[in-house]
């Protein structure tokens, strides 16, 4: 049965030393998936930033951009979620990489399995901070205010914001709050009092975890900064796996909280 996969969280960044060795990861885990997959869920912050300007595409990321192509003339059905560090997809994936594009979270039902699937961001009660600041980077009239800022200082500008805010955050995302703390679990909670699904599948938090709520699973995805996780579902039974350096694979054991 084909299988569908989901993955978060890459942070491709060409200003990165690492960079060109994990886009090739991530491309060899692509391939992976080419030849398994029915469908592919990338679920946000696939850059650590993005902008469709109208005639010019971020250097950098173009043998991903060519896989995800690749992938999509094979047939396989990609989605796309935008995340906090690439809000502004505004057409290019849906015109030139033939993917579907989702701003906001989504559920789907697989081989008769309910899915709840969401980049995170924003997501759960408090960050009221990061909240209003979405509303402004999603606003209209800032997109296009930026778009005027000529594209060798823009993006230099937006990547090094971007990567001083996710750095920031690295200590925290490196430990498990609590149930009570985890804005997402508290999420997923919120949602299954309202209606039931198999799983919640979120990317955003890169500490990767499968959490039991009830009969259902609450799932991070990780990152592939550190952990190189990805999900696979089989039309049975979710995995969360990771795509080691050498194209192995090995699954991801969430320790006991």
């Amino acid at each position: 049965m084909p299988k569908t996969f989901f993955a978060s969280d890459f942070h491709l960044d060409p200003e990165h030393p690492n960079n060109t060795a994990r886009e090739k990861r991530i491309c060899l885990w692509l391939d992976m998936v080419k030849e398994e997959a029915d469908a592919l869920y990338l679920v946000g912050d696939l850059f650590d930033f993005w902008h469709d300007y109208k005639h010019v595409v971020p250097k950098g990321t173009v043998h991903f951009l060519s896989k995800i192509k690749e992938l999509v003339d094979y047939g396989v059905k990609v989605t796309v979620f935008s995340g906090n560090h690439d809000l502004w997809l505004n057409g290019y994936f849906e015109e030139e990489l033939g993917v579907k594009v989702e701003m906001k979270g989504i559920t789907s039902n697989i081989c008769g399995q309910d899915f709840y699937i969401a980049h995170g961001d924003g997501l759960g009660p408090g960050d009221h901070g990061y909240k209003f600041i979405k509303k402004v980077f999603t606003n209209k009239v800032c997109q296009w205010l930026f778009r005027w800022i000529h594209p060798d200082l823009g993006i230099p500008l937006a990547r090094y914001f971007s990567r001083s805010s996710r750095e920031a955050e690295a200590e925290e995302e490196k430990r498990f709050l609590g149930p009570d703390k985890e804005w997402l679990i508290l999420h997923s909670k919120e949602v299954l009092e309202k209606q039931h699904f198999d799983y919640l599948i979120y990317g955003h938090r890169h500490l990767p975890m499968v959490y039991p709520i009830g009969n259902s699973l609450h799932i991070n995805l990780g990152d592939w900064i550190n952990h190189f996780t990805f999900g696979e579902f089989d039309g049975h039974n979710f995995e969360l796996k990771i795509f080691n350096q050498d194209g192995s694979i090995q699954p991801f054991i969430t320790p006991e909280y």
